[in-house]
């Protein structure tokens, strides 16, 4: 199995990292993003209010719906609008963006909210839960493939786990596509992604398989299916589909393992589908049969190892 790339680039904000850039000259350090994900990938922080030139400390501002769009408005002052400063922002960075493999961003923010930003009516009393924050939104409508997610998401296992994962795939797959794009690229990528993809969507997986032996300028085909593949990993893994992978691997060692082997690697898949193990615990014991009896597809495809073990985000 080929090691895992280290400290992959992803874009953070600048206050999750402890830096007093908010608009009271505060910060909202998050000590999993320093802690844990700082000693694998290369956090490199930005701040688009204070890239814009507003300040610290500023003015609050929030989204506003007015008859021009979402602005970002003055909380005090109304006339305030930074709306075009923050969009500027993140039109100027398009260049630093196209590096990163992955972003974390400051949840609720006007600026850099990802989802459910509160967006404020001039004749409603309670603001909606539905904005998106204006740096954000050109970010994600920017790089459509980048794995984007907000700090107090990161508390839920599984969307942590999927982040995780989402920003290795990418990272993989530009260092598969640096070199140029072939037939043999693109089927040797999906063929070592191909059991993540199932454990998201199996019939996407199938799909994505299909298009890959299409008709068609192969460049057009590799842009429609890493689309696909970022779109699928989107998807939150089932603890079903997890277990329909597992017993498709278990299907490998059919000929290596002996009766007591085979009934203890029944029986621990079926103690992680009715939720008593995580996943860590059948994908060691596959390990360990795997090490015994090597098997080239196994070992080529990154479902056993997808990160580095030291996240343990499968013991979740």
């Amino acid at each position: 199995m080929t090691s895992h790339p280290p400290r992959i680039p992803i874009g953070v904000s600048s206050c999750l990292l402890g830096e007093a850039v908010r608009y009271d000259g505060g910060h909202k350090r998050s000590d999993y993003i320093r802690q844990t994900l700082a000693r694998h990938f290369d956090l490199q922080p930005f701040c688009p209010e204070v890239a814009a030139g507003l300040g610290v400390p500023r003015p609050p501002v929030r989204l506003v719906q007015t008859a021009a769009g979402v602005r970002a408005l003055g909380v005090r002052n109304p006339e305030l609008d930074v709306t075009d400063p923050i969009q500027a922002s993140a039109e100027s960075q398009r260049g630093w963006h196209a590096t990163l493999c992955g972003y974390l961003l400051k949840k609720d923010s006007p600026s850099c909210g990802m989802t459910r930003v509160r967006r404020y009516h001039p004749d409603r009393e309670q603001p909606e839960r539905d904005g998106v924050g204006l740096y954000a939104e050109r970010l994600m409508a920017n790089f459509p493939l980048l794995p984007v997610e907000e700090e107090g998401r990161l508390m839920d296992p599984a969307l942590r786990e999927n982040f995780v994962r989402r920003v290795h795939v990418l990272w993989r797959w530009r260092q598969a596509t640096a070199g140029g794009i072939s037939p043999r690229v693109l089927t040797d990528f999906h063929a070592r992604h191909k059991l993540i993809l199932m454990s998201h969507d199996q019939n996407a997986a199938r799909a994505l398989g299909r298009l890959l032996a299409s008709a068609g300028a192969i460049e057009a085909r590799a842009e429609r299916y890493i689309l696909g593949v970022m779109t699928t990993l989107k998807k939150i893994a089932t603890r079903g589909n997890h277990v329909n992978v597992l017993q498709h691997i278990q299907g490998y060692l059919k000929r290596d393992l002996d009766g007591d082997d085979k009934a203890e690697l029944a029986e621990i898949i079926g103690r992680y589908h009715a939720g008593e193990l995580p996943l860590i615990v059948p994908i060691t014991l596959l390990k360990h049969h795997f090490r015994k009896a090597p098997d080239p597809f196994i070992a080529d495809s990154w479902y056993l190892d997808p990160y580095p073990a030291e996240l343990a985000l499968m013991n979740d």
